[in-house]
C-alpha cells in the first residue's frame, strides 16, 4: 500500500465521495465483506469503554454524530495506527482520556475566541467554584 489512506479506503473504512457537477451525491463508506474491516470495527466498540485517547474521541463522537458512525471513525483511527505500527514502525504512546479532553477543551474555547472576535466580542472566564470545575 502507497499510504495511510490507501489502506483505510481498502478496508472501505473511509468515504467514498460520489460528487456529480460539484454536488456531492453521496458520502458514506463502501461496505465490505473483509474481516480485517469487521475486526477493527470490533475494537472501536470496545475501546469505546476504555480510558484511553481513542475512548475519549469514540464517546465524543458517539454523542455527536451517532454510534456507528463513530464506529467507523474510531476503526479508521487504529487502522491508520496499525498501518504505521507496521510500515513505519512506529510505537503508539497512549496520552490518555484526560490528555483528550484537555485538548478537546482547549481547541473548543480558542475557536469561541475566534468567533466572538468576528462578531466584535471579547469573552472573559467566568470565575467557578472547584466543585463545578468538571470536564463533561
Amino acid at each position: 500500500m502507497a499510504s495511510a489512506k490507501h489502506f483505510t479506503s481498502w478496508l472501505c473504512l473511509a468515504p467514498s465521495n460520489k460528487i456529480s457537477g460539484g454536488k456531492v451525491l453521496s458520502s458514506r463508506t463502501r461496505r465490505s465483506g473483509s474481516r480485517a474491516a469487521s475486526l477493527l470495527r470490533l475494537a472501536a466498540v470496545t475501546i469505546g469503554r476504555s480510558d484511553t485517547a481513542l475512548g475519549a474521541f469514540y464517546r465524543r463522537l458517539s454523542a455527536r454524530a451517532g454510534k456507528s458512525k463513530a464506529v467507523t471513525a474510531t476503526a479508521r483511527k487504529i487502522a491508520v495506527l496499525f498501518y504505521n505500527a507496521l510500515r513505519h514502525g512506529m510505537d503508539y504512546v497512549d496520552p490518555g482520556a484526560s490528555y483528550y479532553e484537555t485538548r478537546y477543551r482547549e481547541r473548543v474555547v480558542k475557536n469561541l475566541h475566534r468567533r466572538a472576535k468576528a462578531f466584535g466580542f471579547i469573552l472573559q472566564a467566568a470565575e467557578m467554584p472547584a466543585a463545578e470545575q468538571a470536564v463533561s
